[in-house]
């Protein structure tokens, strides 16, 4: 990628139209800055780079029957992305501690602010009449006013429509394994009863819309959040979060703030919440292996067998009511077995 080459309008017209559109440097800026877009939109290059990488990924070998409880992390910007003191090396201890951590996408913070300007355009609309003074009756100004709130909502919609069509291109040229994009308005939905969309700051609805969804899709055993000291958005938010937690009982929610107590505070009470989530992450499991009538040795011998289950990018597909990877990978590692089964005694 660094040694990319972007669009040139030498190196993609012919030399005597080249050679005046440089001439011109109204054309040539229009030229270039129209070629970088579509070379960006519809170009292969960045596509066929992240093919390659995907490759190369693919030799490394995978075991996904260890059974390991699932993490979402969600809480303040940084504390919830960053990798190092700003949150305690969270994602380290949790990895260290066996736990599979979800890590939410910057993208979805893109997306999130691109929904609440579009969301205070639509509650603003007509203000700019009231302050003027223009009537109803004036339709030429009401007319405009509202073409105007069509106009910028119409923006803001196409940013929204690349985004998420290149954010999921890179995805999909990946294998389309990685985190994908939560829709939007679905977490508006899901957060507002108790958590005002409105109220800005911060992360605004997201934390509680994202602990609704991701334990109520079966997308984790428990959601951690994680905030720095004295963010006053994210304290709202727990606040909001006992009501939320009294509503969905078997939710496991643990808010952790990076305050002067230090790591070993929040680390030993991450332990602990994560001591229950592993007790459901194996009572799963088990349930699992005793409705498919098979064992983990019997499952990992078949995967042994079958060298392509062991990829990073093999895609085996999530289950309602089924939560961990090692739990949804034995399901569909027990459907191929048996349709192997029957195939076997077909041919005999």
């Amino acid at each position: 990628l660094r040694t990319r080459r972007m669009f040139h309008v030498n190196d993609r017209f012919a030399p005597w139209l080249a050679k005046r559109i440089m001439a011109n440097r109204i054309a040539e800026s229009i030229t270039h800055t129209t070629g970088k877009i579509v070379d960006h939109l519809w170009g292969k290059q960045t596509a066929g780079m992240l093919h390659e990488v995907r490759t190369q990924l693919e030799g490394i070998q995978v075991d996904r029957l260890r059974v390991k409880p699932l993490v979402k992390v969600t809480g303040e910007f940084f504390a919830q992305t960053t990798e190092g003191d700003g949150n305690f090396n969270m994602f380290r201890f949790l990895e260290k501690e066996g736990a599979q951590a979800l890590v939410e996408p910057i993208g979805t913070w893109i997306m999130y602010m691109i929904h609440q300007a579009k969301q205070k355009i639509k509650d603003e609309r007509g203000i700019d009449l009231v302050e003027t003074g223009v009537t109803k009756w004036n339709l030429p100004k009401v007319l405009k006013s509202h073409l105007s709130v069509q106009q910028k909502v119409a923006t803001l919609t196409f940013a929204e429509t690349v985004f998420k069509r290149e954010y999921h291109k890179l995805i999909d040229a990946l294998g389309g394994m990685a985190h994908h994009l939560t829709d939007q308005y679905e977490l508006q939905r899901l957060g507002h009863p108790f958590y005002n969309s409105r109220a800005g700051g911060g992360e605004g609805h997201l934390e509680v819309a994202k602990n609704i969804y991701y334990s109520n899709k079966d997308l984790c055993h428990m959601v951690l959040s994680l905030k720095p000291f004295g963010c006053m958005p994210s304290t709202q938010s727990d606040g909001a979060q006992s009501a939320v937690v009294s509503q969905y009982k078997d939710m496991i929610f643990l808010p952790v703030e990076t305050s002067g107590e230090g790591d070993v505070n929040a680390h030993s009470r991450v332990q602990m919440a994560l001591g229950e989530a592993k007790v459901r992450a194996k009572n799963e499991i088990k349930a699992v292996l005793e409705q498919t009538g098979t064992t983990l040795d019997e499952v990992r011998a078949f995967v042994e067998d079958h060298p392509e289950m062991q990829r990073p990018m093999y895609k085996f597909g999530h289950r309602q009511g089924v939560v961990g990877t090692a739990a949804n990978f034995v399901l569909h590692a027990a459907e191929r077995m048996k349709a192997e089964r029957r195939a076997t005694v077909t041919v005999n």
